[in-house]
């Protein structure tokens, strides 16, 4: 169900669509990401966090990690040995290491990512550990019941970046439902481009 239409609505070029489709579609089939509701929460999900899909590796140096044992950053230069990598940002030597274990207990034959890091933001990689990560947090089950806030605090800690996230998600949405009136689909972008008046009650 993943086209190159959809990853340029979440801000892919043309050409890195076409990169990305099949690897992303099979990491998606795998993990069961696969009702129009769950491709569009994930999709504008990856979108955000990676640019449109233009990042594999974190653009900041990492230092920021430097002694972060939380992490599992014990050792000097694990700040930026271990910063952001895959599409969804995998960060510190605790959790490269894990989506290594939990992606060899699925695949096998997957590299050694607490020893070589750089190797997560290898498409095939980047894209399988994006899937996982939204399997491991469960959050299928949070797109189906609708609950976009709720997928974004999994993936973000908080709410940051919301709105660029609920933009890319109303343009995906756009390619999956069926045609609708020009007002419905006027009202579907207001509610998830502005938040509803009762998001906006309560942060206020």
């Amino acid at each position: 169900m993943i086209t190159v239409e959809a990853l340029r609505a979440v801000g892919a070029t043309a050409a890195r669509a076409a990169e990305v489709l099949e690897p992303l579609k099979a990491a998606c089939a795998f993990y069961g990401i696969d009702t129009p509701q769950r491709l569009a929460a994930f999709l504008s999900q990856v979108g955000h966090e990676s640019g449109g899909f233009r990042y594999t590796t974190e653009l900041a140096s990492g230092e920021a990690y430097e002694g972060r044992k939380d992490l599992g950053n014990t050792q000097p230069g694990d700040g930026p040995r271990f910063r952001g990598h895959g599409f969804l940002q995998t960060t510190g030597r605790f959790n490269h290491a894990r989506v290594r274990d939990r992606l060899r207990e699925r695949f096998g034959d997957v590299p050694d990512f607490e020893a070589e890091p750089e190797r997560l933001a290898e498409l095939q990689w980047a894209c399988l550990s994006a899937a996982d990560y939204w399997d491991w947090k469960g959050l299928n089950a949070l797109a189906d019941a609708g609950d976009f806030e709720g997928i974004t605090r999994k993936i973000n800690g908080g709410l940051n970046g919301l709105a660029d996230r609920r933009a890319r998600w109303a343009k995906v949405n756009a390619r999956f439902d069926p045609p609708q009136d020009e007002a419905s689909i006027r009202k579907r972008l207001i509610k998830y481009t502005l938040g509803s008046p009762e998001s906006e009650r309560e942060s206020a």
